[in-house]
């Protein structure tokens, strides 16, 4: 660390033995790290925070060591790859991703420069990694096993809502995990004798449609799986869904905050400022290939009360008492 000291000499020699040593000192590099999301600024400012928050804990000042190069898409597939071709051109050193779409649109564009996902779901059966512990390539980071989380999803929604027989479940055919993920939401319904109706949304003006789907289909509950598209868009998705009166509940928190019933998952802001750990590992010469994929080892039970009480839900007292947060 580099400290202020005060000289006494006589200011000539002073200033030319400061001098000697500025001379002296190499300038420092700075890296570039690109930031893909397929949001907006705003739905995304949370998460690129934390991120940031991070990276700044391990000594990386954004302007002094670090510069980075952030895209959005604004919730637009489409221009995705354009985003990433963006970023290659900047020269970025590493590219930090959200999602399993921008994985694969960065998987695509580059086999060279590392790859850093925050909270993707199923990386080993989407060929983003060869296993969890050895990536094999230039991609690595941090799992959010929301694949696997769901079916525990549908149970709570089960518990709060017993009499709720036919569950809407919300996918985006643009995202490639939604077959993974209607698989495990038909297994877990089939399993507690519900029956799972799929309704689709790949889209933002997709959402009012995929809602009054749910209404013609006499859905009694609904169950948001883990979306890019959905999260970026949760207010309005929120706003839509309380017009059917149904019990919603959804993959991430911020869901919840945002006015959904209940949601349980891994902290996906944790998960963006862990991620600062790979990018860190990586600008000091670790190789993607050599760095496993983390998995989270505590997924969260969130419960809006307030929303609750608006659809006259009483939430049993035993999930209550299970739950990590409760808004009200």
């Amino acid at each position: 660390m580099i400290t202020r000291r005060r000289f006494t000499l006589a200011g000539g020699i002073g200033l030319l033995v400061a001098h000697r040593i500025g001379r002296g000192q190499p300038a420092t590099t700075i890296r570039r790290v690109g930031w893909l999301s397929v949001g907006s600024k705003a739905s995304s400012v949370d998460f690129y925070t934390a991120f940031n928050h991070g990276m700044q804990d391990l000594g990386w000042q954004d302007g002094k060591n670090v510069e980075y190069r952030i895209v959005y898409a604004d919730g637009d597939m489409d221009r995705v790859d354009t985003a990433v071709s963006e970023l290659i051109r900047q020269k970025v050193d590493v590219i930090v991703v959200g999602n399993a779409a921008t994985t694969r649109a960065a998987q695509r564009a580059t086999k060279t420069i590392p790859i850093v996902m925050a909270g993707i779901a199923n990386p080993v059966g989407n060929g983003f990694v060869a296993s969890l512990a050895k990536s094999g390539g230039n991609i690595t980071g941090i799992t959010s096993q929301q694949d696997e989380v769901l079916g525990k999803l549908i149970g709570l929604l089960h518990e709060v809502t017993p009499g709720a027989r036919r569950i809407a479940i919300l996918l985006n055919e643009s995202n490639p995990n939604h077959p993974v993920f209607w698989a495990a939401a038909k297994s877990t319904c089939a399993a507690l004798d519900l029956v799972a109706l799929r309704v689709v949304a790949s889209a933002p003006a997709e959402l009012g449609g995929a809602v009054e789907q749910v209404v013609r289909l006499q859905s009694q509950a609904v169950v948001v799986v883990a979306d890019p598209l959905y999260l970026n868009e949760r207010v309005k998705l929120h706003a839509l869904m309380l017009t059917t009166r149904l019990p919603v509940a959804y993959a991430w928190r911020e869901h919840v905050v945002a006015g959904g019933l209940l949601g349980y998952s891994s902290d996906l802001a944790a998960i963006f400022r862990h991620a600062a750990t790979y990018v860190d590992k990586i600008l000091k010469g670790a190789k993607p290939a050599d760095l496993p994929v983390e998995q989270p080892t505590k997924f969260e039970l969130v419960i809006n009360l307030k929303t609750a009480k608006a659809l006259g839900i009483a939430i049993p007292k035993d999930v209550l008492l299970r739950a990590d947060e409760v808004i009200r």
